[in-house]
């Protein structure tokens, strides 16, 4: 183990919010013999994009990247941070200014034997960089990307707060495989700045200035974002946002390079892809199995049926009680109910035009606030967690807050504080009163107010929810229209107007509290709705730069945001995931984190009984 002063920062900068461990990964036996050992795996939405970075946080690419991408570290089952030395380091060189280094060791290198370098970690600091967009926005298509600009402006669809404050070009090492970053400022998620690297300097240089020589590509993209080269930089852009994202199987194998495990072998649109082995791969933990296909099955009935049939070894369903009884009647499996980091609300539109718009009652935004404030004070929380959720978890309760999990440091004192009991049973009383504010100050507003809900009508229980809301706000003046969609995901990240409210969740990928920023920030990538309030942006503000978010003053803060949340009508929190991981008996080592990438966390470890 090297001696690093890396453990120590990160501790302070995260105090008290996860246990650290700076010791390399484990080492796993490599598989012996010539037959290919093959693991299946259901999975409800497919792949569709090689770069979540590119400002689309998709788990499903999420979960493929994590099996065919290094990184610096990752967190455990039990919420802990692993480092991977044997890919490289991350060393604290100074507090004030905060200085960090990034070192990738000798040897790592992408799946087409170009070595995995600075070159690779100045791409991820770049496009995250705000300071190198000419524009502050752009248009996307219907499947959420960005759309082309104009050839001498610069858009980067990922940009990070924390990668703003380092606004001088990084140093890089003599040796090009280390880079130190120096920060403006403080900010309590700054390891998160640079990990993980998903698309190769290389080959997004190649790509979008149409050369072959990978250094040369390399040198080229270096070039472009040391001298701020607009014309570079916006073919570099489009490149970063576009020209990574494909749903089979693509001809230009620079689109899918691996520095991890795996990488892909074969995709087929809608069905399913297959990782195969990189064989180049020796710095991490190596795989007990030779493949692993994931199979896109949305219908969690359909999923269970799969296992079933031994045409999938591992599912993680949505978990319903026709899943859990059916499950509990199929041989040679194991399943277990587990709480998840998921957890589900509804947002609710406020820059499209529609009933929570302030544009459509003249700009008025106390008009459009009460009647949002109505629409969420009909919507029956607690007979949700009590039809659909309780029946799986006997003790599950309403999450009544934004910022915090249930359960922990800080949760009580919000849910004291914020507001969220006005929000619970599902009130057509209180929704008529608010109402009524409405009308006296804008004598226009409908008496039926349409409302159309976007969800997943792949989803059972977001069928469920959207049936229940429907029936239940309908005497407070409320016509809600199903605006249910199998694509939902495609139109959610579109924003094009076709929805008023959205059911869907999000999921947890570390245990910062800062880690919901963009949900609610104003322009946050995650604040689909347009939500926007400057207090909450102040309170991010102090947060964000606090080197513990778990002290008293913090929490306060944080709980302070909660009370704007509900006032402001942004939309309201639902419950916590509850979870079932189901496998064959064929499966050993399975195990599922509550932080992205769930049951993909140890893939490394999956072995295969008398393999």
């Amino acid at each position: 183990m090297k001696t690093r002063r890396t453990a120590a920062a990160i501790t302070a900068a995260m105090a008290g919010a996860l246990a650290l461990s700076a010791c390399s990964t484990p080492e796993v036996a490599g598989v012996e013999g010539s037959a290919a050992s093959s693991v299946t795996v259901a999975w409800p939405e497919p792949f569709f994009s090689q770069n979540n970075l590119r400002g689309v946080n998709a788990t499903a690419n999420a979960n493929i990247q994590y099996m065919t991408n290094a990184r610096f570290f990752f967190y455990d089952d039990n919420l802990e941070l692993q480092f991977n030395e044997d890919f490289g380091t991350i060393t604290t060189i100074s507090e004030d200014p905060l200085v960090v280094e990034w070192s990738v060791n000798e040897g790592v290198v992408w799946s087409d034997g170009t070595p995995f370098d600075a070159a690779d970690l100045i791409l991820t600091w770049g496009a995250q960089n705000p300071k190198f967009n000419t524009i502050d926005g752009v248009e996307y298509d219907d499947e959420g990307n960005p759309l082309p600009v104009a050839d001498d402006q610069v858009f980067f669809g990922g940009t990070s707060d924390v990668m703003g404050l380092v606004s001088q070009f990084p140093e890089i090492s003599e040796d090009g495989r280390t880079l130190t970053l120096t920060f403006d400022g403080e900010q309590s998620d700054w390891l998160m700045a640079l990990g993980p690297t998903t698309v190769a300097a290389h080959a997004t240089a190649g790509i979008a200035l149409d050369i072959e020589d990978p250094q040369e590509a390399k040198d080229a993209l270096v070039a472009a974002f040391r001298e701020n080269d607009t014309a570079a930089l916006a073919k570099i852009a489009d490149t970063w946002n576009n020209g990574f994202n494909f749903t089979s199987m693509p001809s230009d194998e620079r689109m899918f390079l691996s520095t991890g495990p795996f990488v892909l072998g074969e995709f087929i649109e809608n069905q399913h892809l297959t990782l195969v082995r990189n064989e180049l791969f020796d710095w991490g933990p190596i795989p007990h199995v030779d493949e692993i296909t994931v199979r896109f099955i949305g219908e969690s009935m359909a999923q269970v049926t799969a296992l079933q049939n031994g045409e999938v070894d591992l599912i993680s369903p949505e978990n319903t009680a026709d899943v859990m009884k059916t499950l509990g009647t199929v041989d040679r499996i194991s399943y277990v109910a587990t709480p998840e980091a998921v957890w589900e609300h509804i947002t609710l539109m406020q820059n499209n035009y529609g009933p929570f718009d302030p544009a459509t009652y003249g700009g008025d935004a106390e008009v459009a606030r009460l009647v949002r404030q109505a629409f969420l004070a009909a919507v029956p929380r607690q007979q949700i967690v009590d039809t659909l959720i309780t029946p799986l978890q006997p003790d599950a309760t309403m999450r009544n807050s934004f910022a915090f999990v249930p359960g922990a440091p800080g949760y009580a004192e919000a849910v004291a504080a914020n507001g969220s009991e006005f929000f619970g049973a599902g009130s057509n009383e209180k929704a008529a009163e608010l109402l009524d504010q409405a009308r006296a100050l804008y004598p226009d507003l409908p008496e039926t107010i349409d409302v159309r809900i976007l969800y997943s009508t792949a989803l059972t229980r977001r069928v469920n929810q959207f049936q229940i809301i429907q029936e239940s706000v309908a005497p407070a003046g409320f016509n809600v229209i199903d605006a249910g969609n199998d694509n939902w995901g495609t139109i959610l990240r579109s924003g094009d107007g076709t929805f008023d409210a959205a059911i869907f969740a999000w999921q947890s990928t570390n245990t910062l509290l800062l880690n919901g920023r963009a949900n609610y920030v104003t322009g946050g990538l995650n604040n689909i709705g347009g939500f926007s309030d400057a207090r909450v942006d102040e309170i991010w503000g102090e947060i964000s730069v606090a080197t513990d978010d778990t002290t008293p003053e913090v929490r306060a803060l944080a709980a302070e945001m909660d009370s704007l949340l509900f006032h402001g009508g942004y939309g309201l929190p639902l419950f916590q995931h509850p979870g079932v991981v189901a496998h064959s008996d064929r499966l050993q080592n399975v195990s599922a984190s509550t932080l992205a990438p769930t049951i993909f966390w140890n893939f490394w470890e999956w072995e295969l009984a008398g393999s």
